[in-house]
């Protein structure tokens, strides 16, 4: 469909052209029109083309290492989508499906090039609109990363909180109970061999003291190491909510395509009996 030169001028990337670039442009690109749920283009295909949205809804996708659609882009009116492929000459690394009635210029290399000889100055709202773009991705790249409790919590540990884990990870295994049964044995058997010159003989005054000082400092250390460990265990169950809040989404995702298949089914069978009752 032709191209009004009007239509260009609620574009933003074609806002600084005057009147005579506008109508150059208008002859050389072309409006096109899709309907809903109709693909636009897909992973893979050659991109030889670019969009801009002129009006309408479009929904720019990709599929990750879990093969889960993921939204990379939902462009406004006047944003682009497919260019980098297009200027690169390579496959489309997104699918793009047009989620309502929408009417979308299309544009390619020759376009684009006219463009920047006639007025250089667009290249900027064109860097501009790509950089929204980027932005976009690294937001949802940023909202779908889901890592470790474990490494958040070591990351934001403090020196002394360090030290409260290797003490209560000390504290609770075999290798401290055996060292300090041997260190018990062998400071009761020395003061015992010693008798009356012994530092600190029967009942062992001085030890208890030492135990007792020991109880009263390694306590709160476990109760810091414990603190530490609620931490996890609530950072954990608000990462698996995450998981489950994005796995609910995909399965409402599913639900809707399943639904719409069965729409489109239904209405397959609509027309082949109409065919053939005429």
């Amino acid at each position: 469909m032709a191209c009004n030169p009007e239509d260009l001028r609620n574009i933003p990337l074609f806002a600084l052209l005057d009147d005579e670039e506008t109508a150059l442009l208008a002859n050389q690109v072309e409006l096109r029109q899709f309907q809903a749920r109709q693909r636009i283009y897909k992973i893979g295909e050659q991109g030889e083309k670019a969009y801009v949205l002129v009006s309408g809804k479009v929904l720019v996708t990709t599929v990750d290492e879990d093969q889960q659609e993921v939204v990379v882009d939902e462009p406004n009116p006047g944003d682009v989508f497919g260019f980098a492929s297009m200027m690169a000459q390579t496959e489309h690394q997104t699918t793009a499906i047009a989620s309502e009635a929408s009417v979308c210029l299309e544009v390619d290399t020759n376009d684009i090039l006219t463009l920047l000889t006639t007025k250089p100055h667009a290249g900027i709202d064109m860097m501009a609109v790509l950089a929204r773009q980027f932005h976009s991705a690294q937001q949802i790249i940023r909202g779908r990363a889901a890592r470790s409790a474990n490494d958040i919590i070591e990351e934001e540990a403090t020196f002394g909180e360090r030290i409260a884990d290797l003490v209560a990870r000390f504290g609770g295994s075999w290798a401290f109970i055996i060292s300090f049964f041997a260190i018990l044995v062998g400071y009761t058997s020395y003061n015992q061999i010693l008798g009356k010159g012994a530092w600190d003989p029967y009942p062992f005054i001085l030890l208890n003291l030492f135990l007792s000082m020991l109880a009263a400092i390694q306590a709160p250390v476990i109760m810091m190491s414990q603190n530490r460990q609620d931490t996890k265990d609530r950072l954990r169950s608000e990462l698996d909510f995450d998981v489950n809040r994005r796995a609910e989404a995909e399965i409402q995702g599913l639900a809707r395509k399943l639904h719409t298949l069965d729409e489109k089914i239904d209405d397959i069978n609509d027309l082949l009996r109409e065919l053939r009752n005429s």
